[in-house]
């Protein structure tokens, strides 16, 4: 006999993490392996760009502009193009993983999106909703970790930004780049 789960279709509203779970997050991800400093970055772009995880694992290196302070998403939902803000120390965080790339021989010019495996291919979105939820299980936060709650998370860390000191740059010095 199949069973529906009880919780199927039900919406849940979004849990918001506080900048120390975030932290807790990127702390259980390696700063040694490459997977892991590539986890730390997709993280930071996740939660301080404000992007859905389709829209972060279709970026191209080629998306961002660490100068301007700006990630141009192409794939957004509804086919809607758009550019997003993203602070220096996210910006660092993403540099250290594009130099393992380089040093791993991952060619942007041959088609490998931003976040994609050692051997180049794309991450599958069912990696980053399985990772999210581990991850915070490491890390003791007991709330459903998932994709970041979007816009107003975003908005808010960018009008916090000039008022607190900045994660990720924190998150940067620790693993050894600066901003």
């Amino acid at each position: 006999m199949h069973r529906t789960p009880p919780n199927k279709n039900k919406k849940y509203p979004p849990e918001v993490l506080t900048d120390d779970e975030v932290h807790a997050l990127l702390e259980q991800c390696s700063a040694r392996t490459p997977t892991g400093l590539r986890n730390r970055a997709l993280i930071a772009v996740l939660y301080r760009a404000g992007l859905r995880i389709s829209e972060a694992l279709a970026l191209r290196p080629k998306d961002l502009d660490s100068e301007a302070g700006t990630v141009r998403v192409l794939v957004g939902k509804g086919k809607r193009d758009r550019t997003v803000g993203m602070d220096a120390g996210a910006f660092a965080v993403v540099a250290r993983w594009l130099g393992i790339r380089a040093h791993l021989g991952i060619d942007a010019a041959r088609g490998a999106p931003l976040f994609c495996t050692r051997a180049g291919r794309p991450l599958l979105a069912s990696y980053v909703r399985t990772m999210l939820p581990r991850l915070a299980r490491g890390a003791g936060i007991p709330k459903r970790v998932h994709s970041p709650p979007r816009r107003r998370r975003a908005a808010n860390r960018a009008q916090a930004l000039t008022k607190t000191p900045m994660l990720m740059q924190q998150v940067a010095l620790e693993m050894g780049s600066g901003p």
